[in-house]
């Protein structure tokens, strides 16, 4: 669901920029700083699953589409709404700037349709209501398949709105919603599967994270060391090796886009706006699609061309190291950050 550049004006581009920089300075204010210390390398090692994960397309069967993780509920689940939103800016901008994964004027609509859904409307509204104080394997389930397809249909449907109002006309709204909905059902329904596995496994080894997350437990916590080597290892793995098997076929909005438009891209202005973010983006993407440059311009992309699967490609596996230690450095600097950010707000003492 990451979206490009050419399906989005600059003036809609500004504004969803706006919001989610807005919800990342809320975030950042309303993470108690002792708390955030406590957080700072779940937050790392989580950022880094979430992003080798999202590098995995799996295919959705019939369809001739495929869809990733979002992991926007399970951050919030494992995090808090705060420090998982700002989990999900850096993954997102890391995507952007050094793997020309969504466009730079987009970024800040990817950020609100992949983050404020999940970690400000399904978590406080319907996830933690459902699972209660007493969570359980059955309401952790609900939760998360719930919370996991109505993130995706929320999500979606925020990027029908910002390319109607972005005045697309090649993605008329009608036609286009009736696309994107139900290929993100599905897609919603793996996560929500997905989420409630991973959700569970912590639980079971340390369900005082949940509680942490939920603003539940303030005390001392045991530690988190076996929870975070298994996940530190499942998200090497993703992204060193199980990157190797994502599904050749078009994501879910791609693969709307070409039923709706007759291609899973649309050209982006050529001068302006576009053009210069284009220009950076260039320059400052070190793997552009997750591969070296001259390797991503060589190979054949669709399926039916015959790509070979799975995709053994040093540069991907490069990728999803390189990405994930950048992930885990950015949230190490958000924990920095937010205290001296608490110590900047501390009175002076006579």
């Amino acid at each position: 669901m990451h979206m490009a550049d050419a399906l989005v004006s600059p003036s809609v581009g500004a504004t969803m920029w706006a919001a989610s920089m807005g919800l990342a300075a809320y975030s950042a204010r309303r993470i108690e700083p002792e708390v955030a210390e406590r957080k700072v390398p779940l937050m790392g090692v989580m950022g880094a699953f979430v992003f080798a994960a999202q590098m995995i397309n799996f295919t959705i069967p019939v369809t001739g589409s495929s869809g990733h993780l979002g992991g926007g509920l399970i951050l919030a689940i494992l995090l808090g709404p705060h420090a998982g939103f700002l989990v999900m800016f850096s993954i997102l901008a890391v995507q952007a700037l050094f793997f020309a994964d969504g466009g730079l004027l987009a970024l800040g609509c990817n950020v609100f349709n992949l983050g404020f859904w999940p970690c400000f409307v399904i978590y406080p509204l319907l996830f933690k209501p459902l699972v209660g104080r007493q969570p359980s394997r059955s309401r952790i389930l609900a939760g998360s398949m719930l919370g996991g397809v109505l993130c995706l249909q929320l999500g979606a449907f925020g990027v029908v709105l910002e390319t109607l109002t972005s005045g697309i006309s090649e993605l008329p709204f009608g036609t286009f919603v009736l696309l994107m909905q139900p290929i993100h059902l599905a897609i919603g329904i793996v996560e929500g599967a997905v989420t409630a596995a991973l959700v569970s496994f912590v639980w079971q080894a340390r369900p005082e994270v949940i509680d942490l997350a939920a603003g539940e437990r303030t005390g001392s916590m045991p530690s988190l060391k076996p929870v975070l080597v298994t996940l530190g290892i499942v998200a090497a793995l993703t992204g060193g090796v199980l990157s190797w098997f994502a599904s050749a076929h078009p994501d879910g909005l791609e693969w709307s886009m070409f039923r709706t438009s007759g291609s899973e891209e649309l050209a982006a202005p050529a001068d302006g706006v576009h053009a210069s973010l284009a220009g950076i983006q260039e320059r400052t993407a070190i793997l552009p699609d997750y591969d070296f440059a001259a390797a991503e311009d060589a190979q054949a992309t669709p399926a039916e061309e015959g790509a070979a699967w799975p995709a053994v490609r040093a540069g991907t596996s490069l990728s999803g190291i390189v990405g994930g230690s950048l992930v885990l450095l950015l949230a190490g600097l958000i924990g920095m950050s937010l205290r001296l950010l608490q110590r900047s707000r501390q009175p002076a003492t006579p």
